[in-house]
C-alpha cells in the first residue's frame, strides 16, 4: 500500500492519485519540452481536441469560471495553440480549434500518458487497469441530486 493513503475514503484516494498523475504528466511535458502548458490547459485543449466547440461550451465543460477559462484560451492561443475565430451558428459567439501546433502538442502528451499507464498496468495488471478503467466510466447515479438536495 502506497504510504500515507491507508487511512483515505474513497473520494481522497481519487483526489490524491488525480494530483500525483497531473503533477507528473504536467512535469514530464515541461522538463522535455521548450513551451510550459499547465493541467489547467491541458484540459480545455483536450475538450477542444478534433472538436470545434464554442468557448461557452468548452466553459461549461471544464467547471472553472467562465473569467479563468478565457484567460486559458487566450494563453493557448498566443502560445499557437489555438485559434479563435467567429462561430458560424452564432457571430457573437467565438469558436475554437487546435492549430496544427495544438494537435500535434496533443498527440505527444497523449503518447506520453499512454507510456505512462503502461508503467501503472505493468505494476498493478492490465486487467486491474481495464477494470478500474470501466467502474471509473460506469454510471455512478446522479450524484448532483444530493447537491441539490
Amino acid at each position: 500500500m502506497h504510504p500515507g493513503f491507508e487511512d483515505l475514503d474513497l473520494i481522497d484516494l481519487l483526489s490524491e492519485r488525480h494530483v500525483q498523475l497531473r503533477s507528473i504528466c504536467e512535469q514530464l511535458w515541461n522538463d522535455r519540452h521548450e513551451m510550459y502548458i499547465s493541467n489547467s490547459e491541458w484540459f480545455i485543449l483536450s475538450r477542444i481536441y478534433k472538436r470545434n466547440p464554442t468557448i461557452s461550451q468548452v466553459t461549461r465543460q471544464v467547471d472553472i469560471s467562465r473569467q479563468a477559462t478565457h484567460k486559458f484560451i487566450k494563453s493557448l492561443e498566443s502560445k499557437g495553440l489555438v485559434e479563435v475565430t467567429p462561430a458560424q451558428h452564432n457571430k457573437k459567439e467565438k469558436s475554437l480549434r487546435l492549430t496544427p501546433l495544438g494537435e500535434s502538442c496533443y498527440e505527444k502528451n497523449a503518447a506520453m500518458k499512454a507510456t505512462l499507464e503502461q508503467i501503472i498496468a505493468n505494476a498493478l495488471g492490465t486487467e486491474q487497469i481495464e477494470r478500474l478503467k470501466q467502474l471509473l466510466k460506469a454510471d455512478w447515479g446522479n450524484l448532483n441530486e444530493i447537491v441539490a438536495k
